[in-house]
C-alpha cells in the first residue's frame, strides 16, 4: 500500500475501495473528527477569533486508526465530500495527523468527485489539488458564528425564559416564519362569497350526453370579480335571471401553449418534492439519498453483483448537468420514447438559488440507463421510491415541452348577441403532445381556494361552433369562504428559506429537526404549528434581537460567507463586524429585561375570584391564565389550544366536610395534581386539604411522641407516611411503619415494611444509623 484515501463514511470507503487497485487503501473518518467543545472560550474573539478545536471522545478511536493506517503510506488523498463541510473535514484530518511527528512529512492532496463511480473516482485521483482554504475559512466562519450566537444567546434564554432552550442564526429565522404565519392565521377574517355554475349540453345532443360546466362571468353587463356575489340573496337573484333562458355560443378562443419541464433536482427541491409526492421528511430524504450516493450493491444484467453509487452528491444548489450525462439521457429518451421527445438542443438551466455553486452538478442518476425497475429488487422501498423520483425528474428535464390545447368558450344568455348582459364562460384543456409529462410532472403546494386560478382546468369540452345553441341542465349557486394562509409544510418552509437566501443545502433538514427537538414547533398533519414556548422565544427574539432574526440580515450574512468561500472577503473582519454589536446587545438585554416580562402577556380579562387583571404566563405544560394578584390570589386556568372546543367549566362541588379552621363548607376543586378540598371562605380562609382522608396507621411518631403516622399520597401519586402533628412535626417515612414491631438490633419502637419487585418484602429499621434489614417470606406481595 502506497496511498491512503480518506473519506467520511465506511459505506463510501467500501464502495471506493472496489474501484482502486492494490496500491490504495481506503479509510473512514466517521464524520467530523474534531469540533468546538461545548464550553466557554472555544472561540476567542480577543485573539483574532481563534478556535480551540478538540477531537471528540467518539472520534479518538477513529483518529488512532487513521494514524495507524497513515504510517505505512507514501501519500494521503483526502476524498471527503465536495462542499465546504467536506473541505473543512479534510483540513481537520490533515491538521490532526500532521500534529504527530511520524506523519508530519507525508505528502497530502485533496481529491473531489461528485459521484461514486469508477470513472469519477479514477479521474479525481488522477487530478489532485491542495486544500482550498477559502472554503475552509468560510466553514470556520459559519461555525464560529453559530457558536457565538448559540453560546451567548441560548444562556440568555435560559435565564429569561426556561432552561434547555437554544437560538441559532437559521433556526431562529425559521421559527419566526412559522410564528408569523400562525399570527396571520389567527388574524384572518373569513369572507363569504358565492359563485354560480351551470351544467350545459349542446342542444342537438341526446339527453344522456355528458354535460360540461360553465360559470357565470358577466352579470348585468359587468364582469364579475370573485367577491361580486357577496351573499345568497344576490346569488338567487342572478340564478333567476339566467335560469330557463336560451343559450348560444358567442365566441370560442383556442390556443396551444407549451409547458416546459422543471429543472433537475437540487437539495431543496428534492426535499420539497419528496415531501409532496412521497411524504418524506427532509431528514428522511437526506438519509435515503446518502445511501444512494454512497453505494448500493446491485445485480447487473449478467447476474454479477456490483456496488455502485446510484446518484450524484445530494447536497448541492446547482442545476448544471455534465455534458456526458446529458448526451446519455438524450440518447436514452430517443430509444425509449422516440425522436419527437428529444428537443433540438440540450436544455440548460440557471439556478434560482442565490450564490449557487455552479461548479457542482444537480442531483441526477450516475447512470441514466439504470431504469428504476431494474433496481427494484436491489433497493428497499424508500430507496426505490426516491431513486425513481430522481430518475424521472432528471429524464424529464431533458425532454421536449408538452403541448397543451386550451379552449375558452363564451356563452351568451338570452340571445346570440356577443355583448349580452349575462354571459357564462367554460374553460377546458387537452394534451396535444405529452412531451416530458410522459415521464414526470411536478407537484405544488396546496393554495387557499381564493388564490386558485379558475381558468386552469383539464376539463374536456365537446366540439362546438360559434352560434351553436346550448341547453341548460341545471344552474347551481355555491357558497364559498375565504381561507387563511396555510401553515408551512417542510416543503414550503424549505422553499421560502431558499427564496430569502437563508441557509445552505446542508442546513435545512437539521434546522427543522432542531425546532421540533427543542419543543418550539410540532408537526400536525405534516404542517408546522408553533408550541407555546416557541412563540414566547420568538417574541423575545423579535422584540429584543430583531436585527439578528431579520430575513434580509440573515440572508446578507449568507452572502458574506459565500464571498469568503470565493476569496473575496476575509473571515476574521467579518466575524468582528458581527460580534461587537451582538455582544453589546446581549449585555444590555441581560440587565434590562425581566423574566416575568418575557413569559407574561397582559390580557383584558378579570380574575373571577378577585377581579384583578389576568395574565397569560408560560409554565412547564404550556401557557395558562393566572391572576396578577398572586400570591394573594392563586387563580389559574388552562388556555384553550387552537382548534379545541370550549369546554364548559362546572362550578365547584360542595362537600360534606367543614373547614377545620373557620367552619365554612369545603369545596371540591380540580388542580394540576387532581382533586382537592378548598375552603369556600376564600380569600378570607386559604385552607386546602387532600380530597381523601389520610389513613391512620396508629404508630406513634418517635420524633414528637404525640402524633401518629398517617398514610398519604404525594402530588405525584406516591404513598408516604407523615406525622399527624404536621406542620409542628415534620417527621415522614417512605416505607410503611409496623405497629408493635420493635427493632431487634437497636430496640427502636418499630420497623418499616418495604415491598419491591426485585427483593419482595423486607423489614427495615426506621432509625438512622441502624442497618437492620431482613427479607420476609410471603405468600402475597405486602403480607408479612
Amino acid at each position: 500500500m502506497t496511498t491512503l484515501v480518506i473519506v467520511e463514511s465506511p459505506a463510501k470507503a467500501k464502495t471506493i475501495n472496489k474501484f482502486l487497485g492494490k496500491e490504495y487503501a481506503v479509510a473512514a473518518t466517521y464524520g467530523h473528527i474534531r469540533d468546538l467543545p461545548s464550553k466557554d472560550g472555544s472561540v476567542d474573539p480577543e485573539d483574532q477569533f481563534r478556535m480551540h478545536y478538540e477531537v471528540s471522545s467518539d472520534s479518538t478511536k477513529h483518529v488512532a486508526e487513521l494514524a495507524k493506517a497513515a504510517k505505512g503510506a507514501e501519500m494521503l488523498l483526502l476524498a471527503t465530500d465536495p462542499d465546504r463541510e467536506g473541505e473543512a473535514i479534510s483540513w481537520h484530518v490533515l491538521e490532526t495527523l500532521k500534529s504527530r511527528k511520524e506523519l508530519a512529512k507525508i505528502p497530502c492532496k485533496r481529491v473531489v468527485f461528485h459521484e461514486i463511480t469508477k470513472r469519477a473516482i479514477l479521474e479525481a485521483v488522477a487530478n489532485p489539488r491542495d486544500i482550498d482554504m477559502n472554503l475552509v475559512n468560510a466553514q470556520q466562519a459559519r461555525r464560529a458564528l453559530d457558536y457565538l450566537v448559540g453560546f451567548n444567546l441560548s444562556p440568555l434564554l435560559w435565564k429569561k425564559v426556561r432552561r434547555g432552550l437554544s437560538a441559532g442564526r437559521v433556526q431562529s429565522v425559521a421559527l419566526r416564519l412559522i410564528c408569523e404565519r400562525e399570527n396571520d392565521i389567527r388574524a384572518f377574517k373569513t369572507r363569504e362569497y358565492w359563485s354560480i355554475s351551470a351544467d350545459l349540453i349542446r342542444a342537438a345532443q341526446e339527453r344522456n350526453a355528458r354535460p360540461f360546466e360553465a360559470r357565470l362571468a358577466v352579470a348585468e353587463g359587468k364582469k364579475l370579480d370573485r367577491y361580486d356575489i357577496p351573499n345568497e340573496e344576490r346569488a338567487r337573484q342572478l340564478v333567476a335571471a339566467i335560469e330557463g333562458q336560451p343559450l348560444y355560443v358567442a365566441a370560442i378562443e383556442k390556443k396551444r401553449v407549451a409547458r416546459n419541464p422543471s429543472p433537475p433536482f437540487i437539495t431543496s427541491t428534492l426535499q420539497q418534492e419528496a415531501s409532496r409526492k412521497l411524504g418524506f421528511s427532509a431528514r428522511q430524504t437526506m438519509m435515503v439519498a446518502q445511501k444512494l450516493y454512497e453505494g448500493v450493491e446491485i445485480t447487473m444484467a449478467d447476474g454479477s453483483k456490483e456496488t455502485v453509487g446510484l446518484i450524484t452528491y445530494m447536497r448541492t444548489d446547482s442545476v448544471q448537468l455534465a455534458n456526458e450525462a446529458v448526451n446519455a439521457m438524450r440518447q436514452l429518451i430517443k430509444e425509449r420514447y422516440g425522436a419527437d421527445y428529444v428537443p433540438k438542443t440540450p436544455r440548460k438551466y440557471k439556478s434560482s438559488a442565490k450564490n449557487a455553486q455552479e461548479a457542482h452538478e444537480a442531483i441526477r442518476p450516475t447512470d441514466p440507463t439504470l431504469h428504476p425497475e431494474q433496481l427494484r429488487k436491489s433497493l428497499d422501498r424508500d430507496g426505490f421510491r426516491l431513486y425513481e423520483l430522481i430518475w424521472k425528474r432528471t429524464m424529464a428535464c431533458q425532454m421536449a415541452s408538452a403541448q397543451i390545447d386550451q379552449v375558452a368558450v363564451t356563452i351568451s344568455v338570452g340571445s346570440a348577441d356577443a355583448h349580452a348582459p349575462y354571459q357564462l364562460r367554460a374553460n377546458g384543456s387537452s394534451v396535444a403532445f405529452p412531451g416530458f409529462m410522459e415521464v414526470y410532472s411536478e407537484s405544488t403546494d396546496a393554495k387557499p381556494e381564493q388564490e386558485r386560478n379558475e381558468d386552469e382546468t383539464d376539463t374536456m369540452l365537446p366540439p362546438m361552433d360559434q352560434g351553436d345553441a346550448l341547453a341548460m341542465r341545471a344552474v347551481t349557486p355555491r357558497q364559498h369562504f375565504t381561507e387563511p394562509p396555510p401553515r408551512y409544510t417542510e416543503a414550503s418552509l424549505v422553499k421560502i428559506l431558499e427564496s430569502f437566501g437563508i441557509g445552505r443545502p446542508s442546513t435545512y433538514a437539521p434546522t427543522m429537526s432542531t425546532l421540533q427537538e427543542r419543543g418550539y414547533v410540532k408537526l400536525d398533519a405534516r404542517k408546522f404549528v408553533p408550541e407555546d414556548v416557541g412563540e414566547v422565544v420568538n417574541r423575545f427574539l423579535v422584540e429584543h434581537f430583531e436585527k439578528y432574526v431579520d430575513y434580509h440580515f440573515t440572508a446578507h450574512l449568507e452572502d458574506d460567507l459565500d464571498a469568503v468561500s470565493r476569496g473575496e472577503k476575509a473571515w476574521v473582519p467579518l466575524l468582528d463586524s458581527f460580534w461587537s454589536p451582538f455582544k453589546s446587545q446581549i449585555e444590555e438585554k441581560e440587565s434590562t429585561t425581566k423574566r416575568s416580562d418575557i413569559t407574561s402577556e397582559a390580557t383584558d380579562q378579570k380574575c373571577p375570584e378577585c377581579e384583578q387583571p389576568l395574565f397569560i404566563k408560560l409554565g412547564r405544560f404550556g401557557r395558562f391564565l393566572a391572576c396578577s394578584n398572586y400570591p394573594e390570589c392563586r387563580f389559574t386556568q388552562n388556555l384553550k389550544k387552537e382548534g379545541e372546543e370550549e369546554k364548559p367549566v362546572a362550578p365547584p362541588e360542595v362537600s360534606d366536610e367543614k373547614c377545620d379552621k373557620c367552619g365554612e363548607p369545603m369545596l371540591i376543586k380540580s388542580g394540576r395534581f387532581g382533586k382537592y378540598l378548598a375552603c369556600s371562605g376564600y380569600p378570607g380562609c386559604r385552607n386546602i386539604q387532600p380530597l381523601s382522608k389520610p389513613i391512620d396507621t396508629g404508630v406513634v411518631c418517635p420524633e414528637c411522641g404525640k402524633g401518629t403516622f398517617l398514610e398519604k399520597k404525594s402530588r405525584y401519586g406516591k404513598i408516604f407516611y407523615s406525622c399527624s402533628a404536621y406542620p409542628k412535626c415534620k417527621k415522614a417515612l417512605w416505607n410503611k411503619p409496623l405497629p408493635n414491631t420493635p427493632c431487634p438490633k437497636c430496640n427502636a419502637p418499630f420497623l418499616t415494611e418495604k415491598v419491591t419487585k426485585r427483593f419482595g418484602t423486607e423489614l427495615l429499621c426506621a432509625t438512622e444509623g441502624c442497618d437492620y434489614r431482613v427479607k420476609v417470606a410471603t405468600s402475597e406481595p405486602g403480607s408479612t
